[in-house]
């Protein structure tokens, strides 16, 4: 394991879930965190739990990464402490709705696409460059089982993060040649705000995602991010499918009665 002790780490949708997650594993692993959501007040919460448990030290930031305007602004503006970013972790993710495409609500694709895809590059075009001349960098793109396989109603979200998938490969593609790692960490089914968020908080609807199945948690998944960050520097994790135990597709889970 290579310490990343006082490395500086991105993290996009850091308020809640995965991202959360990944704060509170990267902390504890002594990083610096920069701390990016749209909820401010959960930020904030989020960095004083941080601060008082491991001692870090958070920047945070409110920010829309479906805001190219924003992201370029606020990115630009860190302090001079902040701005080499080593560890980019595009987290930022959502699903709206689960429906066949010729009945869906074009404002969901709106979101998904903006967010997923757009939010992930806008972040990535501006960090990339600066890792590229400090010769230092790792790049992690939080993907999903449904970029490797499409399932009903899941049309646009698929998708999406296929399109995070080509992306991920592609970007290391174009930084064959330097030390700059690329990573996608892929999950099938984690219980977080994930359900809530696609159904348009129909609580009993998101919780029915779960029923049955012993899920995977955020902070499996952060275990991985972090796993991912301190291999070697000769060694790129490019690509992990990570699933419980009790699924093997996006459509075939084992549920308990």
């Amino acid at each position: 394991m290579v310490s990343i002790h006082k490395q500086i780490v991105l993290i996009t949708g850091a308020s809640s879930g995965i991202g959360a997650a990944c704060a509170r594993a990267f902390a504890q692993a002594g990083a610096q965190l920069i701390l990016t959501a749209r909820r401010s007040e959960r930020l904030s919460e989020l960095a004083q739990e941080l601060e008082h448990q491991y001692q870090s030290t958070c920047y945070r930031m409110t920010l829309d990464v479906r805001d190219r305007d924003q992201v370029q602004t606020m990115l630009a503006q860190l302090p001079p402490e902040w701005a080499n970013i080593d560890i980019l972790i595009n987290n930022a993710g959502l699903s709206r709705g689960l429906d066949k495409l010729h009945e869906a609500e074009i404002q969901d694709w709106e979101e998904m696409i903006d967010t997923n895809v757009k939010g992930l590059l806008y972040l990535t075009r501006a960090v990339v460059p600066g890792m590229i001349k400090r010769q230092q960098g790792h790049v992690i793109n939080i993907g999903s089982i449904a970029g490797h396989q499409v399932y009903p109603a899941g049309n646009v979200y698929c998708a999406t993060k296929a399109a995070v998938r080509s992306i991920s490969e592609g970007l290391k593609i174009d930084l064959l040649g330097t030390p700059i790692r690329v990573s996608s960490v892929d999950p099938g089914m984690v219980e977080t705000e994930f359900s809530q968020v696609r159904f348009h908080n129909d609580t009993e609807r998101a919780q029915r995602v779960y029923q049955g199945v012993i899920p995977l948690t955020a902070t499996d998944i952060a275990e991985i991010v972090l796993f991912c960050a301190t291999r070697p520097a000769h060694v790129n994790i490019s690509s992990l499918v990570v699933l419980p135990t009790d699924q093997a597709t996006p459509t075939l889970v084992h549920r308990r009665q």
